[in-house]
């Protein structure tokens, strides 16, 4: 880490203490009307101006205000290259293609030859390995010689910021007087190397380190200690290396090992994704021995305190189809896909009536055809804070059917899910949308089935007290149709309600609506990019064979603030306080977190692997 938040936090207090003590501000803000302490809380930019002003006075303390807090600028972000833009170069020939890869710290896309006055990011930019310029070159899907296609440039540009080593990438265009055009592609790494680490209780906590880009040739390691003073092991580890885009084949690796109070296993897996409309074929395979869990996998949301001993096999392979089906739309895209996942438990839980199948001998078979279509819109400001963002428009709409060889009795399976985002022009807000119906099921009726409904909106940059906000809106329904005893739907954290941890509150369908404002702001502290937040959460969980509405109504309410340095590979770090007016015996009146949260992502409309629906 380059900087702690530790550090961050007491550089901040040292500012503020040397300007109280040696200005007498306290003095001075308990004299002042209430008037302008009120404007001061409207208008943040206030906060920092007379903060200023003060520490001006000294020079330590004008040292220290010039070190740490700087005016953020989006300048870098009004030029966004659009595809109209690079529309202007099409069916050129490219004649040569260059990479310039940034410092960390110090350049911009603005002005390449920035430097940074800061000794800590200076002496950072030298620890930092550089992305190596063969590894940018071998994510490319351009050549030299070639016929300029806008469609290309744009999706070999959002595949490049998607890679985890990578702040953000510009593809710079230089037309020439005999109908050639030179590309100059400009990386800005992120600094790769992390901490991280929890303290869940006194008894529960966790210390890891991560690499995201190794000596700059793009593979990614992690290690993390793990101790339980009850439990054993109690002091135990997770490991993982992974490799992006194997041998330039844009497959993806990564192997794992764990041993600790949670679980004993290992894991390694394959994937090449549908990266580009245009992509012929992908698939995925994973490998999972487990000696002891809680879950058939990371992902699931059934825990169990029997410890799990199985083998679990998961494959699947796409391709697209031409049939002839919209074919002057090149973002259209058709896909045949089908899996195989094989689970075989060596230990588990006794089979009983209502749980006999969850942990089940099975092998199961699915096949999908699926009709998409995905383009990308520019914009920054929704879940970062200042770097380009591709947001995804399009649908993605699927059909699955299956069958279960399973040890407790075969049953067939099938879903149909529908969803939808666009930009909207006119009122220039995104709005997502997706509906998911499906349920396993043999002659005697369905079982583990579901329909889910989803709407999210994010609304428009406006300005507010001179503070540039979004809202965001997500309305979701889902229901449980015959699930076994032990799937349960809960309103814990991101599913209902931030903060909300009861597991007494649960049941087979759900209803959570969720509204959040988020306020940019303009100031930076040692490049840490913050933003004001403030959020109602509701929820209703309850039994699948009641109306919905006839439940108890839950709730949270609270605000709070994100940390971010879009330089370094750390999590966002989020400060919330909460509270929830009715709230069950197992969750307190009011919730104060400091906590690591991982970066929103869109919905990508991307093809993939045909797999039943997620009750979570």
């Amino acid at each position: 880490m380059v900087i702690s938040v530790a550090m961050k936090f007491i550089l901040i207090t040292l500012l503020l203490l040397c300007v109280l003590n040696l200005s007498g501000m306290a003095t001075v803000i308990a004299k002042k009307d209430s008037t302008n302490t009120d404007a001061i809380t409207k208008d943040p930019k206030l906060f920092y101006d007379s903060l200023q002003v003060k520490a001006s006075r000294y020079r330590i303390t004008k040292w220290l205000y010039d070190y740490m807090i700087t005016s953020g600028s989006d300048s870098s972000n009004k030029d966004l290259q659009s595809y109209e833009y690079y529309k202007s170069f099409k069916d050129k020939q490219i004649g040569s293609i260059s990479i310039k890869s940034l410092e960390v710290f110090g350049p911009d896309f603005n002005d390449t030859s920035k430097t940074t006055n800061m000794w800590l990011e200076k002496m950072a930019n030298k620890m930092h390995s550089k992305s190596n310029l063969n590894v940018i070159r071998k994510n490319l899907w351009i050549n030299e010689g070639q016929a300029f296609d806008p469609d290309l440039i744009m999706d070999n540009e959002r595949f490049l910021r998607s890679l985890p080593y990578l702040k953000d990438v510009r593809f710079i265009v230089k037309s020439k007087i005999n109908n050639t055009v030179d590309i100059l592609i400009l990386t800005k790494d992120v600094f790769s190397f992390g901490i991280n680490g929890s303290l869940s209780s006194i008894n529960v906590g966790e210390v890891g380190i991560y690499d995201k880009n190794i000596l700059g040739i793009g593979h990614e390691i992690g290690f993390k200690l793990i101790g339980h003073s009850e439990k054993t092991p109690h002091l135990g580890m997770e490991a993982y290396y992974s490799i992006n885009n194997l041998k330039g084949n844009f497959v993806n690796l990564t192997a794992g090992y764990a041993n600790n109070f949670l679980r004993e296993g290992l894991f390694i897996s394959f994937e090449r994704d549908f990266l580009r409309p245009q992509s012929y074929f992908a698939y995925g395979l994973t490998a999972l021995r487990s000696f002891r869990s809680d879950k058939i996998n990371l992902n699931d949301r059934v825990t169990t305190n029997y410890a799990l001993d199985y083998l679990f096999l998961d494959g699947w392979y796409g391709r697209r189809l031409k049939l002839g089906i919209n074919p002057d739309d090149s973002r259209f895209q058709t896909t045949l896909a089908g899996r195989v996942r094989y689970s075989s438990f060596y230990d588990r839980p006794p089979a009983d009536i209502n749980n006999n199948q969850y942990f089940a001998n099975s092998t199961l078979f699915l096949g999908s055809i699926s009709f998409s279509q995905r383009s990308y819109i520019r914009d920054y400001k929704v879940y970062s804070y200042g770097i380009t963002e591709d947001i995804p428009k399009g649908y993605l709409h699927e059909m699955v059917f299956g069958y279960d060889k399973n040890e407790f009795g075969d049953r067939w399976y099938s879903h149909v899910f529908l969803s939808t985002g666009n930009l909207f022009r006119n009122k220039p807000f995104y709005l997502y949308t997706s509906a998911g119906l499906g349920s396993f099921w043999r002659y005697s009726g369905l079982e583990q089935g579901m329909a889910d409904f989803k709407i999210n909106f994010i609304s428009p940059l406006f300005v507010v007290w001179n503070h540039q906000v979004r809202q965001f809106i997500k309305l979701n329904y889902t229901k449980g149709i015959n699930r076994f005893e032990i799937e349960d739907l809960y309103l814990r954290d991101a599913i209902g309600i931030r903060g909300f941890g009861s597991r007494i509150e649960k049941g087979k369908q759900r209803l959570t609506f969720n509204v959040e404002n988020v306020f940019f702001q303009k100031r930076s502290i040692l490049n840490f990019q913050t933003a004001l937040f403030y959020f109602l959460d509701m929820g209703i969980v309850g039994p699948s064979g009641k109306s919905i509405f006839t439940q108890e109504y839950f709730a949270g309410i609270g605000a709070g603030i994100r940390i971010r340095n879009e330089n370094l590979i750390f999590k966002t770090i989020q400060l919330r306080l909460a509270f929830y007016p009715n709230h069950p015996s197992d969750v307190s009146a009011a919730g104060f977190i400091l906590e690591e949260i991982s970066k929103s992502r869109f919905y990508s409309f991307q093809p993939r692997g045909p797999e039943p629906l997620r009750f979570e």
